[in-house]
C-alpha cells in the first residue's frame, strides 16, 4: 500500500482505505469541492465539499450501523447524481458492501435487479425519498427486493452523523461488488477491495498526469 500512496505524496501513508482518505481530505480541505454533478454533461447542478460528503457519509453509515449491517450487502438504487455518491461512501463508512444497481424504470428492467440482488445476497436497499414509492411498487410485484429493509438517505436529520463509529476496515476489506450490465446474460459481479480502489485511483492519477504533461509539451 505504501508504494501506491507514494504516487499521492500529499496523502499520509497511514491512509489505507477510501474512508481514511476522505476523512483526511475533510479535515485538511473541508471547503474544497470534492465532486460536481453535471446534469447534461455541461450544466452544473450540484456540488459537494469534502466536509459535506464526509458528513453525509457518516450520517448514512450511522443508520446502517444502527441496523447492525456490518459486512452485509446493500443494493444502491439511485439515479445519476450526488445522492448516489453519498450512499456509496456511506456504505464504506459503515463497513457495508455497496452493490450499485441503476434503478429500473419499468417492470421489464427488474430481472437484472433480481439477479444482482440474489447473487449479492443483499439485505437492504438504499434509495431517495422521491424514488422509494415507485421502486417498492415495481419491485414488490416482480421480485423479492420489495421485502427488504429500505433506507432513504436524502432526508436524514442533522446531527445523525454524530453517532457514527469508525469501522474496523483495512486495504483488504471488501468495498463493493461491481456487476456487468447483463445485456448478454446474467449479470456477473466482481469483488473490489479498498486496496483495489486505491490502486486504480493511483494508476489513473499517474496516467492522467502523464497525459496532461504530454499535451502541455505539444502546445
Amino acid at each position: 500500500m505504501t508504494s501506491i500512496l507514494n504516487r499521492f505524496p500529499e496523502i499520509p501513508h497511514q491512509c489505507a482505505t477510501i474512508v481514511d482518505i476522505l476523512r483526511y481530505r475533510s479535515s485538511t480541505q473541508p471547503h474544497t469541492q470534492a465532486f460536481t454533478f453535471l446534469e447534461d454533461g455541461e450544466t452544473q447542478e450540484s456540488t459537494l465539499t469534502y466536509h459535506e460528503l464526509d458528513r453525509r457519509s457518516r450520517a448514512i453509515a450511522s443508520q446502517l450501523q444502527t441496523l447492525d449491517l456490518r459486512g452485509e450487502r446493500a443494493i444502491l438504487l439511485y439515479p445519476s447524481g450526488l445522492d448516489y455518491l453519498s450512499a456509496f461512501f456511506g456504505c464504506l463508512y459503515a463497513g457495508v458492501v455497496a452493490v450499485p444497481a441503476y434503478p429500473p424504470r419499468n417492470r421489464r428492467k427488474t430481472p437484472r435487479i433480481q439477479a444482482i440482488s440474489t447473487d449479492a445476497q443483499a439485505s437492504v436497499a438504499l434509495t431517495t425519498t422521491a424514488m422509494l414509492p415507485t421502486l417498492q411498487s415495481i419491485l414488490t410485484q416482480q421480485t423479492n427486493i420489495g421485502n427488504f429493509h429500505w433506507l432513504t438517505t436524502d432526508n436524514l436529520a442533522q446531527g445523525t452523523e454524530d453517532s457514527w463509529q469508525q469501522p474496523e476496515i483495512n486495504a483488504d476489506t471488501l468495498a463493493f461488488l461491481q456487476y456487468t450490465s447483463g445485456s448478454t446474460g446474467i449479470p456477473k459481479g466482481v469483488m473490489l477491495s479498498h486496496g483495489n480502489l486505491l490502486h486504480n485511483a493511483a494508476v489513473t492519477y499517474q496516467l492522467m498526469e502523464h497525459f496532461i504533461n504530454k499535451i502541455d509539451r505539444l502546445q
